[in-house]
């Protein structure tokens, strides 16, 4: 049953609509809220021929009129808003961030929900004087072939707390979207980027999430992904925070387990959707540049800058941009788990 109406107060523009940002944005327009939403011809057309269908994980079901939805590529839309929520895949963020300083009016809050971890930091620099904020998207959202945009996995937006996003919770808890404000935002970031190594995995499994996650070599592949990570982490004095169940050491350990123990012990973990699959999965499949330079490829940056090497994530890094290129199809759980585990025994 959905939440009472509470209209937000100012206009929110959603920018870098795709499918985490038409859905995020369709949530907050069902709940009443002023919405623009802003991106590329592909989603608009797609919000016209099937409207803007809304699923997720629990059953729930949201349907909007797709002529009724404002939608447009244009960033002069930008200029009434108060809130804009910046979408974008982490390359654009720059672009972005000029387009917000260019339109939009710097009394707007701007709202980072994007994967990795440098992308406030970005927005900020290029937009001096404005209140930025960095934000977190826990869960997935896949376009399915009949129109629909689907959760398929759960958790709760998270935020850095502050003042300014006062305001705004009412409508985000209208829209079953929840914010949790966090303190010591940048370990929540650290945190949610290891679980994230997993899109890579996914995204040359062929596999969901779900099939993925039940066999061992997949599985062994991110662990190796993670430790390497956390040895990373650690030599940079950051400590990653738990934004799941468990955190990242005892994640690992777990990933660990035979298929058999892997299935009681992480019940939780595979309470996923049957339909989800990784954002990374969704841009190979599309023929667009995926994120794994912003999320392996920020792991294999910050050890470059410490004097340090990954050759793990720096190995899931090439095998993606190779996929981009079409030059590596799927891998099968053991051969994946051969390439990586090779490579980390040769450093």
């Amino acid at each position: 049953m959905d939440s009472p109406l509470a209209p937000s107060p100012g206009a929110i523009a959603v920018f870098g609509a795709g499918s985490i940002g038409a859905y995020v944005g369709g949530a907050l327009l069902g709940a009443g809220a002023n919405v623009t939403l802003l991106g590329r011809a592909r989603m608009r057309q797609r919000i016209a021929a099937h409207g803007l269908q809304l699923t997720d994980l629990h059953g729930r079901a949201l349907r909007l009129d797709g002529a009724r939805i404002p939608y447009t590529d244009d960033a002069a839309a930008l200029a009434g808003a108060a809130l804009i929520l910046v979408t974008v895949k982490s390359a654009d963020t720059a672009a972005a961030a000029e387009a917000i300083r260019v339109h939009a009016g710097p009394g707007a809050l701007v709202l980072s929900l994007q994967n990795g971890v440098g992308n406030a930091d970005t927005l900020r620099r290029i937009l001096p004087g404005w209140t930025v904020l960095g934000g977190m998207v826990p869960f997935n959202v896949v376009q399915m072939p009949d129109g629909r945009l689907h959760r398929g996995t759960a958790g709760e937006l998270m935020a850095e707390a502050s003042p300014a996003l006062q305001p705004w919770l009412a409508a985000f808890a209208a829209a079953q979207l929840p914010v949790t404000e966090c303190a010591d935002f940048a370990s929540i970031q650290w945190g949610k980027l290891l679980i994230n190594l997993n899109n890579s995995v996914n995204a040359l499994s062929g596999v969901p999430l779900v099939q993925q996650l039940r066999q061992r070599g997949y599985r062994r592949s991110l662990a190796l992904m993670v430790d390497e990570g956390r040895a990373v982490l650690a030599r940079a004095g950051i400590k990653p925070a738990k934004v799941v169940s468990v955190g990242p050491r005892a994640f690992s350990l777990i990933l660990r387990l035979p298929d058999a123990l892997f299935t009681r012990v992480a019940a939780s973990m595979l309470k996923i959707d049957p339909e989800a699959r990784s954002s990374m999965w969704e841009d190979l499949q599309a023929g667009r540049k995926t994120e794994v330079h912003y999320l392996n490829g920020a792991i294999t940056a910050l050890a470059a800058s410490l004097g340090m090497d990954a050759p793990v994530n720096r190995r899931m890094t090439e095998l993606v941009t190779a996929a981009e290129e079409g030059k590596q199809g799927t891998l099968g759980a053991a051969d994946m788990f051969k390439i990586l585990s090779s490579t980390a025994d040769t450093h």
